[in-house]
């Protein structure tokens, strides 16, 4: 059976992650800048964030329907779940990293660095530890559309907010860091280098880091560069094969750095995250609209988000 059209197949190994019959779904549309997915397994909800438009959206699974979850929103972008399943945010508006409890209480995780104020926190993930991971670049203060215009107290970094509450800086060779997560193993650590908005030859790929212990980052070496647009945020699947934003869809990466295939997209896609019962939903963000297609494979299972059924254990009734 032929692949659609939106399916473009590089490296024979995509054709056994797509599916021949698979779909593009197009679920909503009327967003100005759509970011920060991140999936609620308990519920089959997925929040983002629309950041010009000051408000968290949520879809709904069960039904397909859309609704406002939370106006203003500080301007959030990228959004996680961590150990006990309460959603973390990146806000541009606050310019810090929050938390919101199980009671809707929301509570500042980290908003300073040795007594300088972050400039705009922009992507989240959480570690197995319970560290939580953020890049600080500064779209969100450099003008009033996505957050609010102020003048940066420092540079553009990656931190890490350890279990005790102490905020370190792991990473300071970056322009605009930006997307980030793990992969399957944790030994590495993949961030995206947007810094081409800023400088015509600046950054667009992606690098990688071996994570050893105390939080410590070595290497950095580029693991791939965008042919089209930039890289902004993705996620990984339990194979380790990366899923990357891109200016014309959604690129897949093998662990080996090769691209193997891409789903092309009418919009620029800004991030992605798996959802479904079986994590084989892959979720697109993409300017206006939020897109999904499903999948030939699982994604990695990201702290608090989707359990597969077979992972299900239920507990022996007294």
């Amino acid at each position: 059976m032929p692949h659609p059209d939106w399916l473009v197949i590089e490296d024979e190994r995509f054709s056994s992650l797509v599916l021949p019959n698979g779909q593009l779904d197009s679920l909503w549309r009327g967003g100005r800048w759509c970011e920060g997915p991140a999936y609620f397994a308990a519920g089959r909800y997925l929040l983002w964030s629309d950041i010009p438009n000051d408000r968290i959206m949520r879809y709904d699974e069960n039904d397909g329907h859309v609704s406002i979850f939370r106006q203003s929103s500080a301007f959030s972008n990228g959004q996680t779940l961590d150990r006990e399943g309460r959603l973390v945010t990146c806000e541009h508006g606050s310019r810090s990293v929050t938390r919101t409890e199980h009671n809707g209480r929301i509570i500042t995780l980290a908003d300073t660095y040795e007594g300088s104020r972050l400039n705009s926190p922009n992507d989240v993930t959480v570690r197995s530890d319970g560290s939580i991971w953020f890049t600080d670049p500064s779209y969100g203060i450099d003008s009033d559309y996505e957050g609010g215009l102020r003048t940066s107290e420092m540079g553009c970094h990656v931190y890490c907010l350890t279990v005790d509450g102490q905020l370190h800086r792991v990473a300071e060779d970056f322009e605009k860091p930006n997307g980030l997560a793990f992969s399957p193993d944790e030994a590495w650590l993949y961030v995206s280098d947007t810094g081409a908005t800023h400088r015509a030859d600046g950054p667009r790929h992606i690098r990688r880091f071996r994570v050893e212990e105390s939080h410590r980052l070595v290497g950095g070496e580029i693991f791939a560069v965008s042919d089209c647009g930039l890289f902004d945020g993705f996620r990984l699947d339990v194979a380790g094969n990366l899923w990357t934003s891109a200016g014309d869809g959604v690129h897949c990466y093998a662990p080996d750095g090769k691209r193997l295939g891409r789903i092309l997209i009418p919009e620029t896609v800004a991030n992605v995250c798996f959802g479904g019962v079986s994590r084989n939903r892959l979720y697109i963000c993409a300017t206006t609209s939020l897109y999904a297609v499903t999948l030939n494979t699982r994604g990695h299972h990201v702290i608090g988000e989707a359990i597969a059924p077979s992972e299900i254990r239920t507990a022996s009734r007294i």
